[in-house]
């Protein structure tokens, strides 16, 4: 048969010789041949899909615990950033007592609120000039120590200083 006057159709398994075919100017029909038997693939092939197909699970496994480790990374640093938050509150209010307290302090110790608890709770009253007596001290500024024996380890001290002070000359 004559390839240049044939057409050919696309099977999903193979192709094959069309059913009509020109020759010297008239048709002839052609038997169309089909193969019951289904084209068996090649082991590679079958591998090869297995393989890919275990390589997207792969692939979407690692993707998804690497979004499971986004969203707990960015949940930790938000309750960290909660808890910062809720601390520093607590840490300014801690300081705006203490800057109450200090100047309640401050104005419990001012010389006029002791004088007056002076005054008024313990009965003190203040100091005339003619309640100050003054008292005049006649000695001498000079105190005399009596000179002492030296005691028995003293005495071996000043004796092997004295040594010592012999031989270096």
């Amino acid at each position: 048969m004559d390839d240049k006057d044939s057409v050919y159709y696309y099977n999903d398994s193979s192709n094959y010789r069309a059913a009509n075919t020109v020759h010297n100017g008239r048709i002839r029909r052609n038997p169309v041949q089909v193969s019951s038997e289904p084209k068996k693939q090649t082991g590679e092939s079958t591998e090869s899909k297995t393989g890919s197909v275990i390589l997207v699970i792969f692939i979407s496994f690692v993707t998804v615990a690497m979004l499971g480790m986004v969203v707990y990374s960015f949940n930790r640093r938000s309750s960290a950033y909660n808890e910062v938050t809720a601390l520093n509150s607590k840490l300014n209010l801690a300081q705006a007592e203490n800057i109450r307290l200090q100047t309640e302090v401050d104005n419990k110790m001012s010389a006029k609120n002791v004088e007056e608890y002076a005054e008024n709770v313990l009965g003190m009253q203040k100091i005339d000039s003619s309640q100050i007596k003054y008292i005049k001290i006649h000695t001498d500024d000079v105190v005399n120590i009596p000179e002492q024996d030296p005691s028995l380890g003293e005495r071996i001290k000043i004796f092997f200083r004295d040594c010592v002070e012999y031989f270096r000359g």
